[in-house]
């Protein structure tokens, strides 16, 4: 009996010492892990908005180069190197093709030879293409605009596969080859049917990260048969969502000639277009989502800076033609901006200027600790342009520890087209993500935010007083000790 109680004795005694062992092993361990528990410092920057100008894709300034197609043989190389050689300050251009020696029948090999030439030559300088096909360059549209609907339709298919060719470069293309200078007016092909005719084979025979563009808002609704109530309709129509406008009497006097409805216009029942106010109110919500641009004309009340900066801002103007009027041009550089902040004192033409398309900064960002494991990250970014990115830029926040060197990049998500500019400019959207501290291990970390263009890969400058250093703009530093 006592040697059975020792026997139990013995194996309660080494539970014990089992439990111990696990116990203090579980000490040991979590006493290893305080003292291995990374301490964490962080240092945010501020940001302050700046008036600098910024060379950024697919907005700005553009001068127009006209290109008349023939069978003969061109050097496209040469001409395109001469006609760019002093316009080092745009990213756009605007190239318009004419087809008039077509107008008879399709595109003999050698035209068609030509047009891709052009084309390829374009390829060589740094600029996105506005586009536009045209038959007439001179207002007389009668002259040389083909006979026959299916010529147009013809000439539409042949030039399709160099469009496809040059899609990431192509920003806009302008018109459905129709009316005086491309403008769709004057043309015979104004019907209903065949203006949608018309723009579907156009939307047809270019990518769908291609823009397309009418000339007025009141064509824009006879194609897509959509007057009210746009946002979600944009999204169940074949092209609408990518169908913009060009204006090229834009601000020219009330109407700006025949864009609206003018009072004598008004008086007919069920007129397309709408009134100045209409249009206007009907553009801010539709170029939220598809470009508008073209060119102001005669020096008027209508363009004068204070209402022309008004107007600008509700139509969310992206580009406008630098040569084109020149009247009306140094008539806003002549005028002083006098609202307070950065631009206070600049001249109003390098005001619009900076303000066409989208202009986004960073309004302010804030790293902090989460918790022991999680750092959260917030980047408030505004967009004081007229317009949107359109464009989804892509997002990245970069980790760099020069000392190692060590590099950790994540990619953001968040909708930056979405702050649409304009009369919305204090709007500002919060870019969020978390990041584990597992990741990154023991030094010091400087922290960038970057957004890049999907297209050409370039990094989209910021209206920041902060340069941009390599991996984009620092937001702070983070120090794991």
């Amino acid at each position: 009996m006592a040697e059975k109680r020792e026997k139990k004795y013995r194996g309660i005694a080494a539970g014990c010492a089992l439990v111990t062992a696990v116990v203090l092993t579980i000490l040991i361990c979590w006493s290893a892990l305080r003292e291995d528990k990374l301490e964490i410092e962080i240092e945010t920057f501020t940001f302050t908005e700046s008036s600098k100008e910024l060379q950024n894709p697919r907005r700005g300034f553009y001068s127009l180069y006209s290109f008349m197609i023939t069978d003969e043989k061109q050097d496209y190389d040469g001409l395109i190197e001469k006609k760019y050689k002093d316009d080092v300050d745009t990213r756009l251009t605007f190239i318009q093709v004419c087809l008039q020696n077509y107008r008879e029948g399709e595109i003999s090999e050698a035209g068609l030879s030509n047009i891709a030439e052009l084309f390829n030559a374009l390829d060589l300088i740094d600029k996105q293409l506005i586009v536009r096909f045209v038959y007439d360059t001179e207002g007389e549209i009668e002259r040389h605009e083909p006979e026959h609907l299916e010529i147009i339709m013809s000439h539409m298919e042949q030039v399709k596969g160099i469009l496809d060719k040059h899609r990431k470069q192509l920003f806009v293309v302008q018109g459905i080859f129709i009316g005086n200078w491309g403008e769709m007016n004057g043309t015979q092909y104004d019907s209903d049917a065949e203006l949608r005719q018309l723009a579907g084979k156009m939307a047809d025979i270019t990518d769908d990260s291609v823009y397309l563009a009418v000339r007025t808002p009141a064509q824009w609704r006879c194609i897509t048969q959509m007057e009210y109530k746009l946002e979600g309709a944009l999204t169940n129509h074949p092209f609408a969502g990518r169908l913009g406008l060009f204006n090229d009497g834009m601000l020219g006097n009330a109407s700006d000639y025949g864009t609206y409805a003018s009072e004598d216009d008004m008086q007919y029942r069920n007129y397309p277009k709408w009134s100045r106010e209409a249009e206007l109110e009907f553009q801010e919500e539709l170029c939220r989502v598809t470009p508008n641009g073209g060119e102001v004309i005669m020096d008027n009340a209508y363009n004068d800076f204070e209402h022309a900066l008004e107007e600008l801002q509700t139509m969310h103007v992206t580009y406008l033609n630098k040569d084109y009027d020149q009247e009306v041009l140094n008539k806003w550089a002549q005028k002083t901006v006098t609202e307070k902040g950065c631009f206070e004192g600049m001249d109003g033409y390098s005001y619009i200027e900076r303000h066409l398309g989208y202009r986004l900064f960073i309004e302010k960002a804030v790293i902090k600790e989460q918790n022991e494991e999680t750092l959260s990250v917030d980047i408030e970014i505004k967009n004081a342009g007229f317009a949107p990115i359109y464009r989804e830029p892509e997002l990245n926040l970069t980790f760099y520890n020069e000392e190692e060197p060590k590099l950790l990049s994540h990619e953001l998500s968040g909708s930056v087209h979405e702050l649409s500019g304009g009369r919305d400019s204090e709007e500002s959207l919060t870019i969020h993500t978390d990041i584990e501290v597992s990741e990154l291990e023991k030094g010091t970390y400087k922290v960038y935010f970057s957004m890049i263009d999907p297209d050409s890969g370039e990094h989209i400058q910021l209206a920041n007083e902060e340069e941009e250093e390599q991996y984009g703009y620092r937001i702070g530093m983070v120090r794991l000790q």
